[in-house]
């Protein structure tokens, strides 16, 4: 546990690397004031195209599945859980840009699937068909993350794992608060239903 103590800082660190502001200046845009104002894969989807926001969600998902995966390596699942909740809190909350970042669910996902591989597995299918179906990604999100500590119990997983679960859970819900909103008065913002045109390869 000693290693794993000492790597924390370190996970979240990894946590805070500014994907979707990197790969939006790449295309000129802020994507703290474009958009949704979020650093996350949608937004940057909006502004520039699916193969954009597709390299930033991979980029925050692997943010988490290497600290979960490094900890799983040191710790076991002890180890994979404290190194992917400090990389996640380091993308919600970095103290690199006054602690505003994003949104979570990338990032948690990536730190998930080294300890729960078959629900992800099953929750991105999910995600990805309502995402497509209403062209939300907000509402695929808030739906996953009521479903996966439900889907996680029924497949055995108990005590403070599930306890875990759950408050990220409402870690995630919680950052989707404007989201909750704009859906409420029907103004959430879409993805993209198609490519943007002339965006797709990050010129616009």
């Amino acid at each position: 546990m000693l290693v794993t103590a000492v790597l924390v800082p370190f996970a979240y660190l990894l946590g805070t690397f500014p994907s979707a502001q990197l790969v939006g200046r790449m295309g000129g845009h802020d994507v703290m004031e474009e958009g949704s104002k979020n650093p996350g894969a949608s937004n940057v989807a909006r502004l520039m195209g699916w193969k954009a926001g597709a390299l930033v969600l991979f980029a925050d998902f692997a943010k988490g599945a290497i600290a979960a995966g490094v900890g799983y390596g040191v710790g076991g699942r002890p180890g994979a859980w404290a190194l992917g909740v400090a990389a996640i809190l380091g993308h919600v909350l970095p103290a690199t840009r006054r602690f505003k970042g994003g949104k979570g669910v990338a990032t948690t996902a990536g730190a998930l699937v080294v300890l729960f591989p078959l629900i992800v597995a099953g929750g991105a299918v999910v995600w990805f068909a309502i995402a497509k179906g209403l062209h939300k990604a907000s509402v695929a999100s808030l739906v996953i993350c009521v479903a996966f500590p439900i889907a996680a119990f029924f497949m055995g997983y108990h005590g403070i794992e599930i306890a875990v679960l759950v408050v990220l859970a409402l870690l995630v819900i919680a950052r989707h608060a404007k989201n909750l909103r704009r859906l409420v008065r029907g103004e959430e913002l879409e993805l993209p239903r198609t490519p943007v045109p002339g965006q797709e390869d990050g010129t616009a």
